[in-house]
């Protein structure tokens, strides 16, 4: 039994042919942030629904906190699971650094829904639709780099 692998744990390349399937590592990290970032997503819907129609609190409270959740449980995910290496440092400021990607994203977000439908009059679910790709890249990219690779 000690030669079997936790397909949990293990890295992907040592456990699974499934993801192994899908490319090297890199491809790995990302069909893995993609999944965690939908969990994610789920869990921020959720909890703005839950809080705001069920529990009466205002959306802007309720909106904040589903962000927060959400963005716990991507980072919460993307130290245990997504990404296989991180850099050392301490967690309190690698989770501020990881927020602050995230609010850059925000902006990001903010700035191609004006340029697409403020300035081009595209409609507004098509700029999110588009703002989504170029945020879901920004957010892998940097955190990738900038906290999960070796150094």
């Amino acid at each position: 039994m000690a030669d079997e692998l936790d397909i949990v744990t293990a890295p992907e390349s040592e456990a699974s042919a499934t993801l192994s399937l899908a490319g090297g590592r890199g491809m790995q990290e990302f069909i893995r942030y993609f999944m965690a970032s939908l969990i994610a997503l789920i869990v921020d819907v959720g909890a703005l629904y839950i809080l705001t129609s069920q529990l009466g609190v205002s959306y802007l409270y309720s909106g904040a906190i589903a962000f927060l959740l959400g963005l716990t449980i991507v980072y919460l995910l993307s130290i245990f699971w997504v990404f296989e290496k991180r850099t050392s440092m301490h967690m309190g400021v690698e989770f501020l650094l990881f927020a602050l990607i995230g609010v850059v994203g925000l902006g990001i977000n903010e700035g191609v829904l004006y340029v697409l439908t403020g300035i081009f009059g595209a409609y507004y679910l098509f700029s999110k639709v588009a703002s989504v790709v170029v945020v879901f890249s920004w957010n892998f990219l940097a955190r990738k780099y900038l906290l999960f690779s070796s150094q």
